[in-house]
């Protein structure tokens, strides 16, 4: 069996699809040696790092930005897979070509454009989607992360339920309670962390709804002196789809309880984790959302808001709720109440080892025989 993947954000690791590829590649070649594996890169990433052992590379040329990107999707990966031989064409993220001379196989992270048309403004982005929506009907088989983000599919996309098939994601084994807390001092020194603090690790964007978990904080900081550290980059405020959050941490007076640490590096991150008395992800929408799940598998109890998908993924592992209010409660509750932390945070170790690579790894293989066997 021959594999050809669109290899176009190899060179991005830290982002969701750039993550999949090569966890997913890494652990294909671990379970099944014999399986021929090809990796179609873009003209931006010459000189690929990490890929595995007998992975066959093919550079290709090209333009590069958002033209460059619909030309190698559409045109140069589905030209690179009919000369390499491939059986299955596998594009790892949601751009999959209107035509393929292999039997294509689409992971669909998210359908966030869909749902949520903010995501989606401009003649561009509204045109891709189109693109890409079109396109998707052409695949032999679906792949998404989650049993929620497969119901958005059928219900945006008329995929069919047969179609689809859930691969959950899997959490890298450095997110754990005790393996390189060594580290975890260095850590809190470079990012001059507090004791004790509350922690949202993410992205700021309207759907991760920080707005929410701001609000919640004005009932925190009334019972508990203990800082809010918000993580990441942060965005141009006020613009697009990022809300001012500055503006609204000064208007709700929690400015002294509000720490920004900015940009974390991937290396920092289970450290940053382990640090943590309570770890808060109040997003609205995802099409798995990791990052709870890294958090409980580094021993922090997490709070999260009660959606469908975090139902889902985090199980009686993470404390759900649905107001504001009742999320300051349940951070308070995390803070003061040692049975419920204790229990929450064994909860939540039990429900992180259910997500593994090799798991992934060895379902998105069923789904490749399931195809080659149409």
């Amino acid at each position: 069996m021959h594999i050809a993947f669109n290899g176009w954000f190899w060179d991005q690791p830290h982002t969701g699809s750039g993550q999949y590829i090569r966890r997913l590649l890494h652990q294909l070649r671990r379970i099944a040696p014999d399986l021929q594996l090809t990796l179609v890169l873009p003209p931006h990433n010459a000189s690929p790092d990490d890929v595995p052992k007998n992975v066959n590379i093919i550079s290709t040329t090209g333009q590069k930005g958002k033209l460059g990107k619909v030309l190698f999707e559409q045109a140069i990966f589905p030209s690179m897979v009919g000369q390499c031989g491939a059986d299955i064409a596998h594009v790892p993220y949601w751009a999959p070509p209107l035509a393929s001379p292999a039997k294509l196989v689409t992971t669909v992270l998210d359908v966030i454009s869909l749902v949520m048309p903010e995501y989606a403004t401009g003649f561009f982005n509204r045109l891709y989607t189109s693109l890409v929506s079109a396109a998707t009907s052409g695949s032999a088989h679906i792949i998404t992360i989650s049993d929620t983000s497969k119901a958005d599919i059928m219900a945006h996309l008329n995929i069919p339920s047969e179609k689809i098939t859930t691969t959950y994601l899997g959490v890298d084994e450095v997110f754990h309670p005790r393996i390189g807390a060594e580290k975890d001092a260095a850590v809190k020194q470079k990012y001059d962390l507090p004791d004790q603090f509350v922690l949202y690790l993410g992205g700021f964007d309207v759907r991760k709804q920080v707005n929410q978990l701001l609000y919640a904080y004005t009932y925190v900081a009334q019972s508990e002196a203990i800082p809010l550290v918000l993580a990441g980059k942060q965005p141009p405020w006020g613009k697009g789809v990022f809300p001012d959050l500055p503006a609204y941490i000064e208007k709700l007076g929690i400015t002294d309880v509000v720490q920004w640490i900015g940009y974390v590096d991937e290396a920092d991150k289970p450290s940053l984790y382990r640090l943590a008395d309570v770890f808060v992800y109040p997003s609205v929408y995802e099409g798995f959302g990791l990052p709870p799940i890294e958090a409980m598998a580094s021993g922090t109890p997490v709070v999260a808001n009660s959606v469908d998908v975090m139902k889902e993924i985090t199980g009686n592992g993470a404390y759900l709720v649905e107001t504001p209010r009742a999320m300051g409660g349940a951070i308070i509750a995390l803070l003061i109440q040692e049975p419920l932390r204790a229990s929450m945070i064994n909860y939540g170790l039990a429900q992180a080892t259910k997500y593994t690579w090799r798991k992934t790894a060895q379902k998105t293989l069923e789904v490749y025989k399931q195809v080659l066997s149409q």
